[in-house]
């Protein structure tokens, strides 16, 4: 049994190309040549994909419900946690571990969402110029699904407005967590480049 060729072994997209430009210059008829010209465009394309495939460029309303999605499947334990409620009227008594805890939080996503090596995502038209939007929708779907469902579940009556919003801030830790999890891991629902037309219409946003 012949034994690979050590030479292919580590050969990269670049290597490839040179080896077409150079069996461009070496064929000797012009229909040799379009064959040869076609194929390195077919591999651009192919590479090109390849990297948009890990870049994600765009905030869909996919991406929303799969942050709903995370937040949800992360954060229902905690709804039926009794501790929940204890945690959070400590924090309503200590407003400087409160400022900590959502500080944490944010940090928390913006990490995830861009520090973390789970997927390169790209900031476009940011909030203002400066706050990228990605992170604020998900920080803005856990927070409401968060105090939606534990009103909807009778966990708080806010009778206590400020110790109320306290124990949800608990809650919104965890589903912060899951839903920039749930956004950035199943990846967007159409990877393009930037420039490219949208053909679904106006049904995104940018990072």
């Amino acid at each position: 049994m012949s034994q690979p060729d050590e030479s292919l072994e580590g050969a990269t997209i670049d290597d490839v190309y040179e080896q077409l430009e150079t069996l461009e210059e070496t064929v000797d008829t012009a229909d040799e040549r379009t064959e040869v010209r076609r194929t390195m465009r077919l591999l651009g394309r192919l590479s090109h994909n390849a990297a948009v495939g890990n870049v994600i460029t765009r905030f869909t309303y996919k991406d929303k419900a799969e942050a709903f999605v995370g937040s949800v499947v992360i954060g229902l334990p905690m709804l039926v946690e009794d501790g929940v409620f204890s945690i959070g009227a400590f924090l309503a008594t200590h407003p400087a571990l409160l400022a900590a805890n959502l500080l944490f939080t944010v940090g928390l996503v913006v990490g995830i969402l861009y520090v973390a090596d789970f997927r390169e995502v790209q900031i476009h038209n940011p909030y203002f110029g400066l706050v990228p939007r990605r992170p604020v929708w998900v920080l803005l779907i856990a927070f409401s699904t968060a105090a939606g469902l534990m009103t909807l579940w009778g966990r708080i009556a806010w009778d206590e407005p400020w110790v109320n919003l306290c124990q949800v801030s608990v809650v919104f830790t965890a589903m912060a967590l899951g839903g920039s999890l749930g956004d950035i891991l199943p990846g967007e629902a159409e990877h393009r480049p930037i420039d490219a037309p949208d053909r679904r219409g106006d049904d995104r946003d940018d990072a």
